[in-house]
């Protein structure tokens, strides 16, 4: 049975029960947003996205997102309940983590020399949703996103990397390949296909 959330008014809706957490820095605007662009409106997880930007920087990747494709995307609010269909993008100058099936907000120390960081993300996940969890890794030029991938596969989350040879920066997929490795490997192109099977399974 899917557990509900009341939200303000008295409606009640459904909280995730599968999670897709995604990771990119440089070139990762561009790769998030065709990735999103594909994915079909029905799409039965919550998404949460952390792309690297300058902390001094207002990010404005949600709304980008919101107007690439099908589902709904928005600035995570701390505290909020992550619903089906529905894309939540770190804050800037926050990292995003998940606990208890809601996104909360950290005003806390830069991870690998940025805020917000993939690895705070991946790792929170990793805990919440364990084997619920599909977390992918897209372009760009750190080594941000593996140790949150390894704690991922520990956990029984699915691995996704965009394939290097692909991808617009190769650094960070390819540090993810190395210190953790990957369940699948696949061009941006066939992303959005793999992952709402991945999220219909079981």
């Amino acid at each position: 049975m899917k557990s509900t959330h009341r939200e303000e008014g008295g409606a009640r809706e459904p909280q995730a029960g599968r999670l897709i957490v995604v990771g990119a820095s440089a070139g990762g605007v561009e790769a998030v947003t065709r990735l999103l662009a594909h994915l079909p409106g029905d799409l039965p997880a919550a998404i949460a996205v952390v792309v690297h930007h300058p902390v001094e920087h207002l990010s404005r990747l949600a709304s980008v997102l919101a107007r690439a494709g099908r589902l709904p995307a928005s600035d995570a609010r701390d505290g909020e309940v992550l619903r089906p269909g529905h894309v939540l993008v770190a804050a800037s100058a926050h990292h995003l983590v998940i606990v208890d099936g809601r996104a909360r907000l950290l005003d806390s120390a830069r991870v690998n020399m940025v805020r917000p960081a993939i690895d705070p993300l991946f790792q929170s996940a990793a805990l919440d949703f364990g084997p619920r969890l599909v977390a992918v890794v897209l372009s760009g030029t750190s080594n941000d996103g593996s140790a949150g991938l390894v704690a991922v596969r520990h956990a029984g989350g699915v691995a996704v990397v965009q394939d290097p040879a692909y991808a617009a920066y190769a650094e960070m997929p390819w540090h993810a390949l190395d210190e953790a490795g990957a369940d699948y490997v696949v061009p941006l192109r066939d992303m959005p296909t793999l992952l709402d099977t991945l999220v219909r399974q079981g």
